[in-house]
């Protein structure tokens, strides 16, 4: 399988400055872009649009929106343009979150889903693993049942 010349570039031309010196501008740039995001946030939606236990926790019929937000959300997050706040305000993923039941198993399944659509953005190792490092501590983050 072929690695995205832009990828490859950012694992191994940008890994020691990104981890060293980089501003969260960098952290985007080396990522990929809003190109990754939105690669990854269609993979991760695809898997959620089947998955009996993800499912009906998003209340809208169609998942664009949800997928919208959170492809925003991650760009801001990781530096990129900061429109998720300009359109809806401070993040405050937990409280935006506390109106859904959100147990082990629902964690277990999103972080199923993401490991997946992480794996398709071949990313270098060492990008790989910050990105999954913050996708996991939000995933136990976001827990708010032990049911």
């Amino acid at each position: 399988m072929a690695i995205h010349p832009r990828r490859a570039l950012a694992g191994a031309k940008y890994y020691r400055w990104v981890t060293e010196q980089a501003t969260a501008a960098d952290y985007f740039q080396a990522l990929g872009g809003e190109e990754t995001f939105r690669l990854l946030v269609d993979e991760f939606y695809a898997g959620v649009a089947t998955d009996p236990l993800l499912r009906p926790l998003y209340p809208e019929k169609d998942l664009g929106p949800a997928a919208e937000r959170l492809r925003l959300f991650l760009i801001q997050y990781w530096g990129g343009p900061t429109t998720y706040s300009q359109q809806r305000g401070h993040p405050r993923l937990r409280m935006r979150h506390a109106p859904f039941k959100i147990g082990y198993a629902e964690r277990d399944a999103w972080l199923k889903h993401m490991r997946h659509a992480v794996d398709t953005l071949e990313l270098s190792p060492e990008l790989d693993k910050m990105l999954w490092d913050y996708l996991e501590r939000a995933a136990f983050f976001m827990v708010n049942s032990t049911d």
